[in-house]
């Protein structure tokens, strides 16, 4: 009889906590590791030759959209992310989760990203969503936060307003359920209109339930643009008075007019650390990102809901105001490209500078006229990252990388709707870009910020790494052909260089082949008890 269901033999690995490379076996049984060394003399049902190969914990995104783009359901194999050596995601980000759902609008949130007309709800609470998900397939192990956006739409009436101290209780009670269940902590999107209103009192109110059962608190900002600094004044604003774990969604500073303010914004991030505030980001290796092109409309044209911006578009002056603020930008025309449209699906790939060619209209006025014909559902890519940032904060020890991205199978992604290539190829890039071209970090130390961190700053006690009684997630990669394929223009292209992925034991990818088992599994928040990130690098 076998010794364990599979060993990895032969291989450097690299356990994930910053440690250097050893040569070493690792032997697992069932969905755990039990014995890491020379096993030379032991045999396996398995048996995986990892020789000049590294070995390595499977790696944990933080910022994952697939349950609101519904590919959880749709493509729950997770391809594009397995191919990454991607075995961990976490849903719920950026102020939108999937529960709790009580007023039974909720999902309306989502139609900007899939036609929720077409799918079937059959949960309102945390726990009931993460049963129903328990009961389907899934390839690879997903955690959720609660969208604050999803609270306010289910408990505020009048969104263009603070919320009333009985709303702010109804929140507090629907976060409490939701943490019991299992929720990892409270997401914000300040800047999308549900939550744009929403006053420090009850952003405060929220955090100190999140740190009372030591969840996180994570932000994408209210502005990552010109108004940068304030918006991360109000962050730790909030941090301070809760003294709750903060961490920031794929930082960044979009455009020039933001870009001079990169030393300011570091400087006020690393005080707060020295001021005794955990504080964590991640941060995805493109120049481009992907948004919704509504976003780049000015605040005051956002507000309210969906009539009122469309009837913002409409009216002659207002629409002669929101396209003086777009020119007030200086926004890259040439490189912003449509990656997809509600309606107009002929301008997908091409830029609006292509697009105010052929129309003989301003690029503004292609602009407004998009968003009205597609009811503002239209995203892009948009050149407006400085490298330059993206390289400085690859190396703080307070940074982790995530994809912000969507977990995809190509044979059934939609022919007019590109993803962004951090779907396919953020890790990968990660490696190829900061180890390998750059050298601007170590192999152990971008796998410590692709494992053991983003576990730690989670909360995840026995992921992450490679050690003895801990899930067996790992990945087997060639360390001279890992790389990213995807491209803007044609993004549907999966990763290169994993040979080998498990997920809690499972074989997920084989020899370079895709598995059509999946091994996955729902995790639930369940103790308080966290290692914070110190700095390590």
């Amino acid at each position: 009889m076998a010794s364990y269901s599979i060993i990895i033999k032969n291989g450097y690995v690299i356990d994930g906590k910053n440690s250097p490379r050893v040569r070493a076996d690792v032997g697992i049984k069932g969905n755990i590791i039990a014995d890491i060394g020379d096993l030379s003399q032991e045999t396996a049902d398995v048996e995986i030759d990892a020789r000049d190969r590294y070995v390595a914990p499977g790696f944990i995104d933080l910022t994952s959209h697939s349950d609101t783009h519904w590919t959880l359901f749709d493509a729950p194999g997770q391809e594009s992310f397995l191919w990454q050596g991607v075995t961990t995601i976490l849903g719920g980000n950026c102020g939108t989760s999937l529960a709790p759902l009580v007023s039974g609008n909720e999902i309306d949130a989502l139609q900007k990203w899939f036609d929720v007309s077409s799918v079937n709800i059959n949960w309102q609470s945390t726990a009931e969503f993460l049963d129903e998900i328990e009961k389907r397939p899934l390839g690879v192990n997903f955690a959720t936060l609660t969208g604050f956006g999803t609270l306010r739409r289910g408990s505020v009436k009048n969104i263009d307003q603070g919320a009333s101290t009985g709303e702010i209780d109804k929140m507090r009670f629907l976060l409490e359920e939701a943490l019991s269940a299992g929720s990892f902590g409270l997401s914000t999107s300040l800047g999308r209109v549900h939550e744009q209103s929403a006053g420090t009192e009850e952003l405060v109110s929220l955090a100190e339930v999140v740190k009372k059962s030591d969840g996180i608190l994570k932000y994408h900002l209210r502005d990552e643009g010109s108004d940068i600094l304030p918006s991360l004044s109000e962050v730790f604003s909030i941090t301070r008075a809760s003294d709750v774990r903060t961490h920031i969604s794929h930082f960044k500073l979009i455009g020039k007019g933001a870009w001079k303010m990169f030393n300011d914004a570091m400087i006020m991030i690393e005080q707060g650390l020295q001021n005794n505030m955990h504080i964590t980001l991640d941060i995805y290796p493109y120049t481009k990102t992907g948004s919704s092109l509504y976003l780049l409309l000015p605040s005051w044209a956002r507000e309210g809901g969906r009539e009122e911006i469309l009837g913002n578009l409409e009216d002659p002056e207002k629409r002669a105001l929101i396209s003086s603020a777009l020119k007030e930008l200086t926004l890259h025309y040439d490189q912003m490209i449509i990656a997809s449209s509600f309606r107009d699906q002929s301008v997908v790939g091409k830029t609006i500078e292509e697009l105010s060619v052929s129309t003989n209209l301003s690029s503004e006025d292609v602009i407004i006229n998009l968003l009205n014909v597609n009811e503002l559902t239209v995203t892009i890519f948009n050149e407006a990252l400085h490298e330059a940032h993206i390289d400085m904060f690859a190396k703080k020890y307070y940074s982790v990388f995530a994809t912000d991205g969507v977990g995809y199978n190509v044979a059934f992604s939609k022919p007019n709707d590109l993803p962004h290539p951090r779907s396919f190829g953020t890790f990968p890039k990660v490696l190829n870009y900061f180890v390998k071209e750059k050298e601007a970090l170590t192999w152990e130390e971008a796998i410590y910020k692709m494992t053991k961190l983003p576990a730690d700053i989670l909360g995840l006690e026995r992921r992450g790494v490679i050690k003895k009684n801990t899930f067996a997630d790992i990945v087997v990669f060639d360390p001279e052909k890992i790389r990213d394929k995807s491209t803007y223009t044609n993004p549907l292209q999966y990763s290169e260089g994993m040979e080998w992925v498990l997920v809690n034991g499972g074989i997920a990818i084989s020899e370079g082949a895709i598995s059509n088992e999946l091994h996955g599994k729902i995790l639930r928040k369940e103790k308080n008890n966290r290692e914070w990130p110190v700095s390590t690098i």
